[in-house]
């Protein structure tokens, strides 16, 4: 459309190329802090992302974009800008309910926490996190209030809105009800068929160098571009940066290459879908991923739907013998066993899928309360370990570093996203129900080394969509139905009790 056509539109898709550029910056900054950044430096790059954050919120909220989005309404837009100039509206929105200085604070609060979590974790330190965490939450309170006054949410809707759009708390308490009612004898009735199963553990060490090179090989048969992206190492493992630049990391240990390698593909599974975003509206809103829960559902088709399916295993085995020598423990069939093995533990990223729901749940049923003001920071200790012991059995009193300290998330005031990790595992399920009706032949095809199929059908009908759709809209067109949580609990039933 020429720009004479729709000036007002014009502006503001010139406004959003900009904005696009200094999150690229905004990214890549904060890629460098968790894998590359020497300590001593950190001061000085919080006071540097909090000023950046500055201007991007300055830049959201230019006085003349409520003008030129009244304009814009007027003008003979098509369908595809007509989408665009909702998602301009969205963020028009949210950005204008937040006051400069909060933003800025919350930035400089959260790089600081964040900051020193990573060696009070280690320490077993909670007493020294609360001194910075009480601070986020305050921060992340007085966000949560403003954009629930502006949404008319309620304040963890309002938090949780920014990272799964149109989904709120009383969706999540009724699938995660749900969840609950099954859960548990699911667990039971999977360790009672496993407890007979003898399985080999790996035996080590494994070197960081053949595991970096490893995780290479298998993220190029993923379909990862390294001309458009990297792999680094940091204290948790994370993607970020932008379509054309995809900072993925990962985290090693000599003892278990497991880890490193399912994390790997998992954040490639995340890559894949920034990779993949359409090009023709890179810079505006409608180019982005839709949601944090449809991005967890790319990194759980990777991770769990693909590389834990014994036709994926096969393939991984020979690639294991190159790297780290032959053992008995890489027959294909003790693999599997061992990667779909069922066993409550402590770690949220080190869980299987089958206990994994029961992590979320828990921090879902905390953080809620925490961001409404039911309860304070103080509380969480306790009501981790209460919650761990009724859902997996497990004692974490006293044990912050593999309780309440293990993730990163509210360390930078992330409330709201943990849900999307479950909602992603749900999509998951659902999309490769569609696949296989599809692909009847699909286990087949992977076994012999065709992982294509699988991209192919998430290029059409989820990368390549961008945030043309809402998420329901957008489900409904990829599966011929609303979002049902029967294909996670049959996915998970016909793996573990078939």
């Amino acid at each position: 459309m020429p720009e004479t056509a729709a000036p007002y539109y014009s502006e503001l898709t010139r406004l959003h190329t900009r904005l696009y550029r200094y999150q690229h910056l905004s990214s890549i900054v904060g890629w460098d802090r968790n894998a590359m950044m020497p300590p001593a430096g950190n001061e000085a790059r919080a006071a540097a992302e909090a000023e950046l954050s500055a201007l991007i919120h300055r830049t959201r909220t230019d006085p003349r974009l409520e003008t030129w989005l009244k304009a814009a309404e007027q003008e003979t837009l098509d369908e595809v800008a007509r989408a665009n100039l909702r998602e301009i509206r969205r963020d028009w929105r949210a950005a204008n309910a937040l006051p400069e200085a909060l933003v800025e604070a919350k930035t400089l609060a959260g790089a600081r926490c964040e900051h020193a979590w990573r060696s009070q974790r280690q320490s077993n330190d909670w007493k020294g996190f609360l001194e910075n965490f009480r601070e986020v939450l305050r921060l992340s309170r007085e966000e949560a209030k403003l954009l629930a006054d502006e949404t008319g949410l309620a304040p963890y809707d309002a938090l949780m809105d920014r990272f799964e759009p149109g989904v709120r708390a009383a969706d999540i308490d009724h699938i995660f009800g749900d969840v609950r009612s099954w859960l548990p004898d699911l667990i039971t009735q999977a360790r009672v068929k496993q407890a007979g199963e003898a399985v080999l553990v790996p035996q080590g060490p494994f070197p960081v160098a053949a595991q970096r090179t490893l995780n290479r090989e298998v993220m190029g048969l993923l379909g990862f571009d390294f001309d458009a992206g990297r792999l680094d190492e940091s204290a948790h493992p994370f993607s970020g940066g932008v379509p054309e630049d995809v900072r993925l990391t990962t985290r090693y240990s000599e003892d278990d290459f497991a880890r490193s390698l399912l994390g790997t593909i998992h954040e490639t599974g995340h890559a894949r879908y920034e990779q993949n975003l359409p090009r023709e509206w890179l810079g505006q809103p409608l180019g982005s991923a839709r949601s944090y829960g449809l991005h967890e559902s790319q990194s759980l088709s990777c991770e769990m739907q693909l590389a834990r399916s014994r036709p994926f295993v096969g393939l991984l085995a020979p690639l294991l013998k190159k790297h780290f020598g032959d053992q008995p423990a890489f027959d294909p069939d003790n693999l599997y066993r061992l990667w779909t093995r069922v066993k409550p533990g402590f770690i949220r990223v080190d869980a299987d899928e089958v206990t994994y729901p029961a992590h979320v749940i828990l921090r879902y049923e905390i953080e809620r309360p925490l961001v409404e003001g039911e309860i304070g920071p103080e509380d969480i200790p306790a009501l981790w370990a209460e919650k761990m012991q009724a859902l997996l059995g497990l004692d974490t009193r006293g044990n912050f570093k593999d309780g309440c300290l293990q993730d990163v998330h509210w360390s930078d005031g992330s409330f709201g996203y943990f849900p999307c990790y479950t909602l992603g595992a749900m999509y998951a399920a659902q999309w490769f129900s569609v696949i296989r009706r599809k692909i009847p032949d699909l286990d087949t095809r992977v076994a012999a080394g065709d992982v294509k199929p699988v991209f192919d059908w998430q290029r059409e009908f989820i990368w390549s969509q961008g945030c043309r759709w809402s998420t329901p809209e957008l489900v409904q067109r990829a599966s011929g139905e609303a979002l049902n949580p029967a294909h996670f609990r049959g996915h998970l039933e016909r793996r573990y009790l078939g």
